[in-house]
């Protein structure tokens, strides 16, 4: 089977997009019973991401050696509408769709008219969660059986006793990129609250979020290895986020043994199950409450953590992704 793959995300960033293209892509490498081609234009700058999301992906991506591919796997909900071959497309979360409000002008105007269009054209959707499933189902109307789940995974180099120091200091972590559903303005209350120091690893992104606080430091972006540490380090992490289709953070918590403390109710509580202490993320005395009982169920938690996130695997996700390449090409 040969199929054409998009790893244009991974000119953007390091944030969980990339993150889920580059190790799924690898996974379906290892096989040896799929022939990937990775397809990609342009780089990280806005004015070529606009190029790439109106014209690359909607005109030239469908016809990009179409003649040699068997399908089309979109690894983001960017894709054509139409396509010479059938079209994979891998939805990581219908946020946008809920709350429209957290999200720029341009991503609220390309989902209004694009996302669910493209979704309902699509041979396949691939999701990275069971409620990212329900979510397509019931906003974009793709029937069940359309829908694949391949859930992330995380791999090297988290996992509990790694390579290079330990991040030193009391301190609860919160990994991700600052943008208005990571919910950092109540998390920080919460901290603040409790008397401890709240530290933030993640890129800039949008909305405006401050982390303005005497007791809240922002770490930038680091790489794998450092974050890796900064989980190893943490007396928790907190990741109260208002929506996700799966949440990483979480699950690259578990596998370094840290502490988790999430939010209840979504993909968050799939991925981490029984293993964290799950909280209301609109009230900042739920976090605060939950960090606690995290902080006095460290061990119990810890232990509890690894083994959930033992369940995750790449190569198990990329089974599930192939079964949707043979439910499209048979």
């Amino acid at each position: 089977m040969r199929a054409g793959i998009d790893v244009a995300p991974l000119v953007l960033d390091n944030a969980g997009t990339a993150r889920y293209v580059r190790a799924i892509v690898g996974a379906l490498e290892a096989r040896g019973d799929v022939e990937l081609e990775r397809l990609t234009w342009g780089g990280p700058g806005r004015v070529t991401a606009a190029v790439r999301d109106v014209a690359w992906y909607p005109l030239a991506l469908p016809y990009a050696r179409a003649r040699r591919l068997d399908l089309l796997h979109c690894t983001t909900f960017r894709a054509p509408l139409r396509a010479p071959l059938p079209v994979v497309v891998t939805v990581h979360d219908l946020a946008v769709v809920r709350h429209p409000e957290l999200f720029t002008a341009w991503t609220r105007l390309y989902a209004r008219t694009l996302l669910l269009p493209v979704l309902r054209a699509a041979a396949a959707v691939v999701t990275v969660s069971a409620f990212t499933k329900r979510e397509v189902v019931e906003l974009a109307g793709v029937r069940e059986e359309r829908v694949h789940v391949a859930p992330n995974a995380a791999g090297e180099p988290f996992v509990p006793d790694g390579p290079g120091p330990v991040a030193g200091g009391d301190y609860v972590l919160a990994v991700g990129t600052l943008e208005p559903r990571k919910n950092l303005a109540r998390l920080a209350e919460a901290t603040r609250r409790l008397g401890v120091e709240l530290r933030v690893a993640g890129a800039v992104g949008w909305g405006s979020v401050g982390i303005d606080a005497p007791h809240v430091r922002w770490l930038g972006r680091p790489d794998d290895g450092e974050l890796a540490s900064l989980y190893r380090g943490a007396l928790c992490l907190a990741y109260p986020s208002l929506y996700e289709g799966f949440g990483i953070p979480v699950l690259e918590a578990m596998r370094c043994g840290c502490p988790v403390v999430t939010s209840a109710g979504g993909a968050m509580e799939e991925v981490a199950g029984a293993a964290a202490e799950l909280v209301d993320p609109y009230d900042e005395a739920s976090i605060a409450a939950g960090i606690e009982r995290a902080l006095a169920r460290r061990e119990e938690l810890r232990a509890a953590g690894l083994a959930r996130a033992a369940r995750f695997d790449w190569a198990a996700s990329a089974e599930a992704v192939v079964g949707a390449y043979r439910a499209v090409v048979s």
